[in-house]
């Protein structure tokens, strides 16, 4: 991602991009997940950070996103730490799209209208942010990034005092970025 785009990103500018970037509150949520479990951003926060996708089931970025989130998930997930992945479509497309590409952290569909979705002024998907516990967002990151994610792996490998492990493995030709 080219510099100037970044700055946009960070002064709140580029409006091809979400209006939430780091350093802004991440506006909360209550959304039933899959599981039947209710996932509010307040609740999640108490135990710690929270790492939330925005996605659509059809779109082939967040396909080829989410088994790195995933990896992610594996390796971070737990220990005051939550994943959760926000759907833009119904339940039953989302479980599919669960199975179809190995995601077992929770999943939600946001509502009709998509409210959850709007507060964040997504403009495209993915769209991934790490929310602190204090509710500021650290990473604001828009289709795939590898450098953003490899930023989420490093500040949560952090939090849980361990070396980051890698999260591409040298076999795979994963490209810098790919818009959503």
């Amino acid at each position: 991602m080219g510099i100037l785009r970044r700055l946009s990103r960070w002064m709140g500018t580029d409006d091809e991009m979400t209006h939430i970037v780091a350093g802004n509150i991440a506006p909360g949520f209550s959304l039933k997940g899959l599981d039947g479990k209710a996932y509010s951003l307040g609740a999640l926060l108490e135990r710690g950070p929270v790492v939330a996708t925005f996605f659509k089931i059809s779109c082939p970025v967040c396909q080829f996103t989410f088994p790195f989130l995933e990896r992610l998930y594996k390796r971070y997930g737990g220990n005051g730490v939550t994943f959760v992945g926000i759907s833009q479509d119904d339940a039953s497309s989302t479980k599919e799209f669960a199975v179809e590409y190995g995601v077992t952290f929770p999943m939600a569909p946001d509502e009709k209208g998509y409210p959850v979705s709007n507060a964040y002024g997504l403009t495209n998907v993915p769209t991934i942010f790490l929310i602190e516990a204090d509710g500021t967002v650290r990473v604001s990151s828009n289709g795939f990034d590898k450098k953003d994610l490899e930023t989420i792996a490093r500040e949560l490998a952090e939090r849980r005092k361990i070396a980051p492990a890698a999260l591409f493995r040298p076999d795979e030709n994963v490209p810098a970025n790919k818009p959503g």
